[in-house]
């Protein structure tokens, strides 16, 4: 697990049932996803040095865990904020709200790539999204266990090399999106599997995002540096990780192209991109009426998203257009979520 610490923390005094101490007013804590982490230390490093005397710090957990600690109650004891590479589950909400955090912020950070990698070294691949479900699902349409080892097994049209892909765990929203975003949509590409979703959605949840565990789909925890290290190391092996990641390790890893796109700033913007998601940070609404440095901090994050900005550089893709007043609004706004919209 990654942590990012900014000064020397203070220690937190805020009380369960809101109050707080100075100290704690001048302390944020924000866990959760590995892909958003680089983006809020950049954020968190300038808003430090443009506010002495608050510390931030801000702890890679993954998405799910980072959100059941977010979600665990309200006082010193638990963070302010979480990162998210997916948005937050029904569930999730439920739990935070019967734990006393009943005002959940959403605002949206920016647009990320989930992309598959692969190293310099490699002959390139290009894939479908069909290639890479047949690839790495359990139980691909249905048919029975997975037996592919080789590309080639998967489409002929493919190379015969060994099938090997690198993923985060389960924990992960990166995990997440890459079921969603990839996996479903790569198993609905046959309409019995599409029309199986009306039918019995746990069957089709079972089918499309299932992954297969014989050793051809490693878990590779939540250090996506580590992943990109391992990747470069050894040409043929596929890496699963966030395209802010690829952009800055470009001497070592390339992009897999999907469905003949390849993830650029242009593709992943316009959703061309088969992997392009948003980004999230929740933020805990009681929290934040006893913490100004809060509001300050997401005005800081909105200025570092805006084209040209800090976060741009760093490979995070930013909103345009009416995405953008959204994101604006959310961050200034702070008006807690609406759970009917989640699922």
């Amino acid at each position: 697990m990654s942590k990012f610490w900014l000064a020397v923390p203070l220690a937190l005094g805020l009380s369960a049932c809101g109050g707080g101490s100075n100290n704690a007013a001048s302390q944020l804590k924000i866990v959760g996803s590995s892909t958003v982490y680089p983006f809020t230390t950049a954020v968190a490093e300038a808003f430090q040095k443009a506010n002495a005397g608050t510390s931030v710090i801000v702890e890679s957990t993954g998405t799910g865990s980072g959100i059941k600690l977010f979600c665990e109650g309200v006082g010193q004891k638990f963070p302010d904020m979480v990162n998210a590479s997916r948005p937050m589950k029904k569930s999730e909400y439920d739990a935070c709200n019967a734990a006393g955090a009943k005002q959940v912020i959403e605002v949206p950070i920016g647009i990320d790539g989930l992309t598959l990698i692969e190293s310099n070294e490699a002959a390139p691949l290009k894939v479908t999204l069909a290639d890479i479900y047949a690839a790495v699902a359990a139980n691909p349409y249905g048919k029975g266990p997975n037996k592919a080892q080789t590309w080639k097994d998967v489409n002929p049209a493919l190379p015969a090399i060994k099938i090997r892909v690198m993923g985060p765990p389960p924990t992960s929203g990166t995990r997440d999106s890459f079921a969603e975003l990839m996996l479903t949509k790569g198993c609905e590409s046959d309409p019995a599997m599409k029309a199986l979703k009306a039918s019995d959605e746990a069957k089709h949840k079972d089918l499309c995002t299932k992954i297969r565990e014989d050793g051809v789909f490693v878990e590779a925890g939540e250090n996506d540096n580590l992943l990109v290290q391992k990747v470069e190391a050894d040409p043929g092996t596929i890496g699963v990780l966030g395209y802010s990641f690829l952009s800055a390790n470009a001497d070592k890893i390339r992009p897999v192209e999907i469905n003949g796109v390849l993830p650029t700033e242009a593709t992943i913007q316009d959703l061309t991109y088969p992997g392009a998601r948003k980004l999230y940070i929740y933020v805990k609404g009681e929290h934040a009426a006893v913490k100004p440095a809060i509001k300050g901090f997401l005005a800081q994050f909105a200025k570092e998203w805006s084209t040209g900005g800090l976060l741009e550089k760093r490979g995070l893709v930013p909103f345009v257009g009416a995405d953008a007043q959204k994101a604006n609004a959310a961050a200034t706004g702070l008006t807690p979520l609406d759970a009917s919209t989640l699922k």
